[in-house]
């Protein structure tokens, strides 16, 4: 079976995810964004593999969430406060960081 949500909200500060397994994840918003894998945030390899990780500066809008899309079907585009919009976390994605902050 294909990892999907059947169903994603926002409660307070938390992205709730129900999975098509039975299973619920939850994330603050805050460690959703700092875990944001856009190469903006999280750095990109160069051409021998050593990945350059950018200076990422963050101001309280930047942890609001003010909506998302849905990627093809494999992946949750958030959108920003402060305008960023460019992480796209896939499911397998958030299904390891919603295990890793259990």
């Amino acid at each position: 079976m294909r990892l999907e949500p059947t169903n994603i909200q926002q409660i307070g500060d938390e992205l709730a995810i129900a999975w098509n397994d039975g299973t619920e994840s939850y994330f603050k918003l805050e460690m959703l964004r700092r875990a944001c894998p856009c190469a903006a945030c999280g750095g990109e390899p160069d051409a021998l593999g050593n990945v350059s990780r950018p200076h990422v500066s963050y101001a309280d809008k930047s942890f609001r969430l003010t909506g998302f899309d849905l990627v093809g079907g494999y992946a949750l585009q958030p959108r920003w406060a402060d305008g960023h919009s460019t992480g796209i976390y896939s499911f397998t994605y958030l299904r390891r960081l919603g295990e890793a902050f259990v």
